[in-house]
């Protein structure tokens, strides 16, 4: 069956993601930072936020297992734009360009609700697909298959006739695991222009 639905991932393929940026300043040392990421403001922890955990609840349970990292904890959501400081742009313009084609583009994305919120205001792109499902909005988060359902139901897209784009490997297996017709991982926008040619999505 020919693709006929395009679903994004967002962080680290359509935007730049990363938290070391402003903690680079505000924890130098390189070993400390290290630590601090993975004991305190760890990615798990993180994707609770993701998942629709407020984040004043977010910081207390950390404040209290760590006191002494309360004002780096809280910078965390303090300086979230520094995380996301570009597009990507050759992602960009292929999401574009199959927006402008006519081709059924949605957005499938782990996010926090108020971040996103943010996002949409720093990135006017990320508002002109059809839609999008909001992990912190719904309370499910990929790769729970529930989320992949809920997306397609959300949306009218036909799993059989849709491909999914998204960095994160396990998101990808979710949405071959949801029947999704292809699930692309996503390394460069080389690559998905490859990828996307070979579908004949794009010439």
């Amino acid at each position: 069956m020919a693709i006929r639905h395009i679903v994004f991932d967002i962080g680290k393929v359509l935007i730049h993601y990363d938290p070391h940026l402003p903690y680079r300043r505000l924890i130098p040392d390189e070993a400390e930072r290290a630590w601090f990421f993975t004991h305190v403001c760890s990615h798990d922890w993180n994707l609770e936020q993701d998942r629709g955990r407020d984040w004043r609840e977010a910081e207390a349970l950390l404040i209290e297992a760590h006191p002494d990292h309360a004002e780096n904890i809280r910078a965390f959501r303090r300086h979230w734009r520094e995380m996301v400081p570009h597009p990507i742009d050759g992602t960009v313009a292929l999401f574009e360009g199959l927006i402008d084609a006519g081709h059924d583009v949605t957005m499938l994305t782990n996010f926090a609700a108020d971040t996103f919120s943010e996002a949409r205001e720093m990135f006017p792109f990320l508002n002109r697909p059809r839609g999008v499902t909001v992990s912190g909005e719904i309370g499910l988060i990929k790769p729970d298959k529930a989320i992949y359902d809920r997306h397609a139901g959300d949306f009218g897209l036909d799993p059989a006739a849709t491909v999914f784009i998204d960095d994160t490997l396990v998101n990808v297996e979710g949405a071959t695991a949801a029947g999704w017709a292809e699930a692309l991982h996503f390394t460069g926008p080389e690559k998905l222009r490859g990828d996307l040619q070979a579908l004949g999505l794009i010439s």
